[in-house]
């Protein structure tokens, strides 16, 4: 039987719209959460006084388990429908999930935005319809959580006035907005995730499970140039140097002879590796190790990017992005040099100029080089690193053109690369 398609799924939308009971309840009635344990959340959140809580608790256990370093049962963040096998990432925290968005550890290959049905569109829903966009995110479910909470409850009016606003969001960020399904849902009373509710019987679209199944495994860039940004490098002996990192494009090939950019060094690829075997050439998504001939081990390190000799990766002097602003205690001005975390390099890089300040909601033009961009703005800067890095044009390798910026350990802001002027 061939493996199941795998896709990596995220939630995202307002802080208290039911993301995390949402993940839990899709858990538990896709038979990934013991009913035992479930129980047991039911009654600490009772005794607790936070009855209604043990689904989000599912989520919450995990995240508590991973910040204590625990091993964790897997199935509290992959599980699988009858076509899919699916990974969820981070969902609730917004700035783990845009740092995980970017350093590539795991692109999302879909989101499913949870709006409540009662508040309806909030600051929060916005911003994250603007940041799945800037980040690539190309397919979307929304899910209309708490539907039991409407006046009347499961009020079909209701739901149609929260679809067409938030069809006008998507619409203006840039989505195709045909193709994207909107699922009335309570998350908590178990409407509409498996199976059909009686609750709702004038909508007639999939559950949101079966919503989910609609959704495509990427395609593999295997017809651009080969990227693939080193994650290490190990000399081993008898062998020789051994870089490793996942192939975000393109195919490498045993006989090749590959650019390590921005160190400047020139290599033949001897023999690749995956799980411990040799395999006779590496595609998009595959991790691997390489022998490289005539690169020493002091030569590379992590954050360079391999790519053909005859299309290397693109080293920038500076470049143009689009960010958006999550998360900063003060402004942003010119001058400031945070870190920026792209594919696996992280390089300090100064703020030349901010072109203009953007409306994250449709992205049209705010304000033409503001002094100062806040949390919660949307822009265009130009962007100069203080020593070489690879970045490239999102539209040309998305995979190699978003980034978070960090400061003072945390994610300030996130953005895609739009433009680079070559070292």
């Amino acid at each position: 039987m061939a493996a199941k398609p795998h896709l990596n799924l995220v939630f995202i939308g307002h802080v208290d719209h039911g993301k995390s009971t949402t993940v839990g309840r899709i858990l538990y009635d896709t038979g990934h959460v013991d009913p035992h344990v479930l129980e047991g959340f039911k009654k600490e959140a009772e005794q607790k006084g936070k009855a209604t809580f043990e689904f989000a608790w599912v989520m919450d256990r995990v995240k508590e388990e991973r910040e204590r370093g625990l091993t964790i049962d897997v199935a509290h963040q992959k599980f699988d429908t009858d076509k899919i096998y699916f990974t969820i990432i981070d969902a609730p925290g917004h700035r783990d999930f845009v740092k995980n968005m970017i350093t590539g550890t795991s692109q999302a290959d879909g989101a499913v935005l949870v709006v409540a049905a009662a508040e309806g569109v909030q600051a929060q829903t916005k911003e994250h319809i603007f940041l799945a966009r800037t980040l690539g995110v190309t397919q979307l479910i929304v899910a209309i959580n708490k539907m039991d909470a409407t006046k009347p409850a499961y009020s079909q009016p209701r739901f149609e006035e929260i679809k067409t606003e938030v069809t006008g969001l998507l619409k203006a960020v840039g989505y195709k907005t045909d193709e994207i399904l909107f699922v009335p849902i309570s998350s908590y009373k178990g409407d509409n995730i498996t199976k059909a509710s009686p609750n709702l019987g004038w909508y007639k679209g999939p559950t949101i499970v079966a919503a989910l199944d609609t959704l495509k495994e990427p395609p593999k860039p295997t017809d651009k140039p080969l990227r693939l940004p080193v994650q290490d490098v190990y000399t081993i002996t008898g062998i020789g140097t051994v870089p490793v990192g996942r192939v975000e494009t393109g195919v490498m090939k045993p006989g090749m002879k590959i650019s390590f950019q921005p160190a400047d060094k020139v290599g033949e690829v001897k023999s690749i590796e995956m799980h411990h075997e040799q395999i006779p050439q590496a595609v998009p998504g595959d991790n691997v190790g390489f022998n490289v001939r005539g690169v020493e081990k002091k030569d590379i390190r992590r954050g360079d990017c391999a790519g053909p000799v005859d299309n290397p990766p693109t080293v920038a002097k500076s470049f143009t992005a689009q960010i958006m602003v999550l998360n900063h205690p003060s402004v942003i001005t010119v001058g400031y040099t945070p870190v920026f975390h792209a594919h696996t390099a992280q390089v300090a890089c100064t703020f030349e100029e901010l072109v203009k300040s953007l409306d994250p909601r449709t992205g049209a033009t705010r304000q033409e080089k503001p002094d100062t961009l806040k949390t919660g703005d949307a822009a265009i800067v130009k962007i100069r690193p203080t020593k070489p890095m690879v970045i490239e044009p999102a539209k040309t390798f998305p995979q190699l053109g978003r980034f978070a910026i960090r400061d003072m350990g945390q994610t300030v802001a996130a953005g895609m690369c739009i433009d680079v002027e070559k070292r």
